[in-house]
């Protein structure tokens, strides 16, 4: 077996909600949203040893270094079963794969780790397998797996309407975000569920929306039931505006230059994680996969 210093690493990158408008609720539960999403350049990293002994498997360290990963079985790991749906979308039984994954993007903090490390799944095994399907379909198996696959699917910065999957490419102002974790995790399906959630935003055009600036319906939720993200809102509002992303814990905020973010980064107390990190148009992993 190849060490896995000779792995090809491949990018899934993380992305901001820079708003998030929850428009209605449908019968089924799921929500309607006008969202904008921004890829950026913060990134897990996956690699992946095509084969065919049918075998599905996440091979990654998570067992010599116990974390959250390791407590996740793998018929809940997403890049295990975004596999295995790809395969059989193609109903090839024989084709394998052993994913390793380096996790960079916190659990839970609504920045769309897990379903970009899917996404990226989707993508590279659609090359490595020889399926050859449309982006359209990848997108469509994504959508299965959860709201934001189909955007890190399609690879763009955008508008995210429905429930996030229908999908308007945009091309944002080139700006760079302090994204902040105060350490702790939110699921989404409790923020959704909530009663307190307002679900009647009303549905805005593209320039009403991207000229008031958006705000985030999920934030007084979180920030009431999550003290630790109230007071790092608090905190990091005292520098620049902030605001939660997606219905995770993490908080960003918007710079002009990566110096001026760096500078309130390094305020940042030790008990939170924080990074710097550029607003892409295009996720990297486009490039990668045009070589």
């Amino acid at each position: 077996m190849a060490g896995t210093s000779s792995l090809r690493w491949w990018p899934a990158p993380a992305k901001l909600n820079l708003f998030l408008h929850v428009t209605g609720q449908r019968p089924d539960g799921y929500h309607d949203l006008q969202t904008l999403f921004q890829i950026i350049d913060l990134a897990d990293e996956l690699a992946f040893e095509a084969d065919r002994s049918g075998v599905i498997a996440r091979v990654d360290d998570a067992a010599a270094a116990p974390g959250p990963l390791a407590a996740i079985p793998s018929a809940d790991d997403l890049c295990v079963r975004a596999a295995t749906l790809l395969r059989a979308k193609v109903g090839d039984s024989a084709l394998g794969v052993r994913i390793r994954l380096r996790k960079r993007i916190p659990l839970g903090g609504g920045l769309g780790g897990g379903s970009s490390d899917a996404a990226t799944t989707l993508l590279v095994l659609n090359r490595l397998w020889g399926c050859d399907l449309p982006v359209s379909q990848l997108a469509e198996i994504g959508l299965t797996l959860g709201a934001d696959v189909p955007v890190f699917v399609q690879g763009e910065s955008g508008l995210g309407e429905g429930v996030g999957e229908r999908l308007t490419a945009l091309t944002l102002p080139e700006r760079w975000f302090l994204v902040l974790h105060p350490g702790v995790s939110v699921p989404t399906r409790e923020i959704f569920q909530a009663p307190e959630l307002t679900r009647n935003s009303p549905i805005l055009t593209i320039p009403a929306l991207l000229a008031s600036g958006g705000r985030n319906d999920c934030e007084p939720v979180v920030r009431k039931r999550y003290p630790p993200v109230a007071e790092a809102l608090d905190w990091l509002g005292r520098f620049a505006p902030s605001r939660l992303t997606g219905t995770g814990s993490c908080l960003f905020a918007s710079f002009e230059s990566a110096a001026a973010a760096e500078r309130v980064a390094g305020r940042v107390p030790d008990v939170w994680r924080v990074w710097v990190a550029r607003g892409l148009s295009h996720s990297p992993l486009q490039a990668l996969l045009a070589e």
